[in-house]
């Protein structure tokens, strides 16, 4: 064990009783602990990265608290365990309960920090302006709002691919395949790859399959005529307008999310157990 205090700070979903209730057992079971530092506890919305020198930060909330804190984390991106106070929690995989049970591992530093890919996605409107958006799941090009079909037209390094009709187009990280890309058809990729998938949302066209390529490949999206009330959507979580004479471009992002893992920790028995794979089925004697 190293001689130095595990620094470790808390962010926080919100404020709600829920919340609450999984921080005040975390925090008596914490304080019984030696070599521990506690450096703040805050809601994520209120976490300066800047200002952050802890060796783990420890999210409580679920996968979508996660998704926040790495956006607010920004280019300083640190170390992660996610509690998971949510649903699925393929990122947030420990309990409150669980977290206490590991926490020797954690206070010996016996975990494994892995990087995964994330993105980012500048969106050049059509006036001029470009925003940009640094996400860990996926961009979505939604018309859904619009109530109607939507053409999509795919570049990968400046070559054409094809166009999608349909109710949208899904650019995803292998850590957002299990979220809305899965939804739509598309398929499961192991978290620490290094690739992209382009997944059409409801294609017109059934030939239009999802297509998996680089993580290094510069992705541009434009749409010639978009309808009233197409959408650009960020993990999800950001939602802003989508226009005719918009372009995106999604990149690998300059930062990689960092997420803790504590040994025994095995990708495809969470698959099983979060997606309810039952395996073959088990006939009785005839």
């Amino acid at each position: 064990m190293s001689d130095r205090p595990l620094n470790i700070m808390f962010l926080q979903r919100d404020q709600s009783t829920h919340i609450q209730t999984a921080w005040d057992q975390i925090h008596q079971y914490l304080k019984a602990q030696p070599s521990v530092y506690v450096s703040s506890v805050s809601v994520i919305e209120d976490f300066d990265p800047d200002n952050s020198d802890a060796d783990l930060v420890i999210v409580l909330g679920g996968d979508g608290a996660i998704l926040r804190a790495c956006r607010q984390m920004s280019l300083n991106q640190l170390p992660m365990i996610g509690i998971n106070l949510g649903r699925l929690g393929f990122l947030a995989d420990l309990t409150p309960e669980g977290f206490c049970k590991n926490f020797p591992l954690i206070l010996e530093r016996k975990y494994k920090i892995v990087e995964h890919l994330m993105f980012e996605c500048k969106h050049h409107l059509a006036d001029g302006t470009t925003n940009s958006y640094l996400g860990l799941n996926e961009v979505v090009i939604s018309s859904a709002g619009a109530m109607s079909m939507i053409d999509v037209e795919l570049a990968i390094d400046n070559e054409l691919v094809t166009t999608y009709s349909g109710d949208g187009l899904i650019i995803s990280t292998p850590v957002g395949s299990t979220a809305h890309s899965l939804s739509a058809g598309g398929p499961i990729l192991k978290q620490d790859l290094q690739a992209f998938v382009i997944t059409p949302i409801c294609p017109h066209t059934p030939s239009n399959r999802p297509l998996v390529d680089n993580a290094n490949a510069l992705y541009s999206l434009t749409a010639a005529n978009v309808p009233p009330g197409a959408m650009l959507v960020i993990d999800g979580q950001i939602k802003v307008p989508y226009s005719s004479g918009d372009r995106l471009e999604i990149s690998k992002a300059t930062v990689a999310f960092k997420l803790a893992r504590i040994p025994g920790f095995n990708y495809y028995s969470r698959l099983n157990r979060k997606l309810g794979w039952g395996g073959q089925p088990k006939y009785g004697a005839e």
